[in-house]
């Protein structure tokens, strides 16, 4: 049975494994070398320089009178100010808390009130959201505010103030001398990420450094990342994607990193050719948004190399491939909590639909019953479980939520929530997130498997699937297929779309056609608000529709 067996540690020996070594490795030995590019800014930064910010960020805040462990909110939109805090936390031995950037009030405060955080790093638009729940936050001692360029840092520096909290200017934070920092362990907390709260409050997954290193090692591995690469992130560094899998990446190869403010489809190939990227990262939908744009002459004027695509849509990966003349796409299965556990090696032709190998060097994987965590057979569904074989390779649980903890780590695996299949050859195959899943007269259905069909519509931009109660006995289930379109598709177009893709018994019996999904504000959809909408009056009922007359009738 394969394994995935390229994972080499860059920094062999596990107690380098922290950013602060990384970081002061490479700014001694390619001092010059540029890191850093944030194109909107018009901003370059050396690997020296980014040494020397970091420093003096984090000695900056030890001099407001911060202690080793302290916790420093950073909630900004993507610039290299948020990347420069971000560095000095590490580099200080600090723990970093990056928030949505979509959080207020309520959510907001959950994750305040969670962290007690002592300092915060903000753009000047959120100063108003900060006030809004003043009375959770009053363990924050000090704001660094950032110019995002809309004219409000003044007006956001006086209304910190005048609500009784010391405010500065975030380049306060860079004009000091540095001073002597403590040095950060790989076994020491390094950042609080937070979970989506798809299904209840978000929770804060408590990231060692040592963690934090090898999952940016596993993406230099299955990418190939080497010096001579440029890495180029769209998505919000407030997500471990463009953390930890994109930006911290480039830096343990050595290599170059480009942050723009966001994705744009339409421009996604404009902004690769124009920053030489050679590697990139799609996530969710992104991918299957970038095939839809308009073929150019010039798609294969690039040096784009690889591209990790987290899930990749197997259906379009090889045209994709030879629009933009890539070498190879790869892909994970991890999370949060775990780093990846199953990886794809590169230029290895993987079966449809396949996540990836078992990294058994460094992780023990199982699939179990979710319900008496014993083993399944090969080829059967079940729950994924891991735990690290490396110590500090996983997360120390959920930041000030031991209940939630306790709960995820049973019979000490971790249980991911997540149902997976393994063939014979040893490739894991997602099927869906259990409480995601569905059953239709006897036959599991995944969720997942049909929203992926649904999207390769070329009119359908994003599609969600869920389980509604069947009108027989017995029926268990039945599909309702929630859809984001261009607004020239009807169910009838859909449903024959699916006709050969997926399964007779999967395909949607219900079709609701909306203007937006219901997501949380990090972007996840929120399946829960469609199950409790359920079945609404304009939704399309094809059992309903007789053969002599294809008009959509409403199901009530």
């Amino acid at each position: 049975m394969q394994t995935y067996t390229d994972l080499k540690p860059t920094f062999t020996d596990p107690e380098d494994w922290t950013l602060g070594h990384v970081l002061r490795t490479y700014a001694a030995s390619q001092p010059d070398s540029e890191f850093l590019v944030t194109p909107e800014e018009d901003r370059r930064f050396t690997y020296a320089e980014m040494l020397s910010s970091a420093e003096r960020i984090a000695s900056s805040w030890y001099r407001a009178g911060a202690q080793q462990g302290d916790r420093v909110i950073i909630m900004a939109q993507n610039s290299s100010q948020l990347v420069r805090s971000w560095f000095g936390t590490a580099v200080g031995a600090l723990v970093e808390v990056p928030i949505n950037t979509n959080y207020e009030g309520e959510f907001l405060r959950h994750q305040v009130v969670t962290v007690e955080p002592r300092w915060a790093v903000i753009d000047d638009t959120y100063a108003e959201r900060f006030v809004a729940i003043a009375e959770h936050a009053r363990g924050i001692e000090k704001f660094w505010v950032v110019d995002s360029g809309a004219g409000n840092r003044d007006l956001a520096l006086e209304l910190l103030r005048a609500n009784g909290w010391d405010a500065e200017a975030w380049e306060a934070l860079e004009a000091g001398e540095v001073q002597e920092l403590p040095q950060a362990r790989p076994q020491d907390l390094g950042a609080i990420f937070f979970t989506s709260g798809t299904t209840g409050p978000s929770k804060g997954v408590a990231m060692p450094n040592s963690q934090l290193y090898f999952f940016a090692q596993e993406v230099v591995c299955f990418t190939r990342l080497t010096r001579e690469d440029t890495y180029l992130t769209t998505t919000p560094l407030f997500h471990g994607n463009a953390q930890f899998m994109a930006v911290y990446p480039a830096l343990v190869a050595g290599a170059r990193a480009v942050v723009r403010s966001k994705f744009s489809a339409s421009r996604w190939i404009d902004h690769v050719r124009d920053d030489d990227v050679t590697v990139t990262n799609f996530v969710g939908v992104m991918m299957d948004f970038a095939w839809k744009q308009p073929p150019r002459e010039n798609d294969l004027d690039n040096r784009l190399r690889c591209v990790y695509a987290a899930p990749t849509a197997s259906s379009i990966v090889e045209d994709f491939k030879k629009r933009y003349g890539i070498e190879a796409f790869v892909d994970a299965f991890g999370l949060t909590e775990t780093c990846a556990p199953i990886v794809a090696p590169y230029g290895v032709p993987r079966p449809a639909g396949a996540a990836g190998l078992a990294a058994s060097e460094w992780f023990d994987i199982r699939l179990v019953d979710p319900e008496t965590d014993r083993e399944v057979e090969v080829g059967e569904v079940g729950e994924l479980v891991v735990r690290p074989v490396q110590p500090w390779t996983c997360s120390m649980g959920y930041y000030n939520m031991p209940e939630k903890t306790l709960e995820a780590w049973r019979n000490l695996w971790f249980h991911t929530g997540d149902a997976l299949k393994k063939d014979e050859d040893g490739w894991f195959y997602f099927v869906d997130r259990y409480k995601d899943a569905l059953r239709r007269r006897g036959e599991n259905i995944s969720s997942y498997e049909i929203e992926q069909a649904v999207l390769g519509h070329p009119a359908v931009v994003e599609c969600a699937v869920i389980g509604v109660p069947a009108d027989v006995e017995g029926g268990e289930d039945e599909v309702l297929a929630t859809v984001v379109g261009t607004g020239d598709v009807g169910p009838e177009e859909i449903l024959a779309w699916c006709d050969g893709r997926i399964p007779a018994f999967a395909i949607p019996r219900y079709l609701r056609f909306v203007g937006a999904l219901p997501k949380t504000p990090s972007e996840k959809v929120r399946k829960a608000v469609l199950r409790e909408e359920g079945i609404t009056p304009d939704t399309y009922d094809r059992t309903a529709v007789s053969d002599a007359d294809r008009t959509a009738v409403p199901a009530v």
